[in-house]
């Protein structure tokens, strides 16, 4: 099984949730297959029932999650899928949609955060990056960034003084 995607958080008092991908992009799921969330050690199978971009993330409702208190309880998880399940899979392709999820380290390895999400501005994209101090939103420039581990999801960036 591979990790596809994280649920991020509930969306309304129904059970939606909201999901951000990684490593694939969402139409590249066959809705057919299940999705599994992993309960006490045990993956557990879901099928999806709708997918709605939003941005850059997606609007998912999953059979057996109908209310608010079951979409709670699965906010936080990762979302896997076996290998077979996905359509034109291709491991090294890297965008933005993918760095959800990866740790951000300094040039020294010490963490500064794992990212949550991006904003793809104009000429300007930027990173969320959860850190201890709360979320940071910095540009991925370039110049900031100093090597990428796709085997680890690391990115090492030197971050100008006063961006965390």
């Amino acid at each position: 099984m591979i990790k596809i995607a994280r649920i991020v958080k509930s969306n309304g008092t129904d059970g939606e949730l909201v999901m951000s991908f990684q490593g694939i992009d969402a139409d590249q799921l066959k809705l057919e297959e299940p999705i599994f969330i992993i309960f006490d050690g045990i993956p557990v199978p879901f099928f999806v029932l709708s997918m709605t971009p939003r941005g850059s993330k997606v609007l998912v409702r999953l059979n057996d999650i109908n209310n608010l208190k079951d979409a709670e309880e699965v906010v936080g998880q990762d979302v896997y899928i076996e290998e077979s399940s996905i359509e034109d899979y291709e491991d090294d392709e890297l965008s933005l949609e993918n760095l959800a999820g990866w740790m951000v380290k300094d040039e020294e390895g010490k963490e500064i955060g794992e990212i949550s999400d991006y904003e793809d501005i104009p000429g300007n994209p930027c990173l969320y990056i959860n850190t201890a101090q709360g979320q940071k939103m910095i540009p991925l420039h370039e110049d900031f960034i100093i090597s990428i581990d796709q085997e680890h999801t690391t990115l090492i960036m030197n971050l100008p003084e006063g961006l965390i």
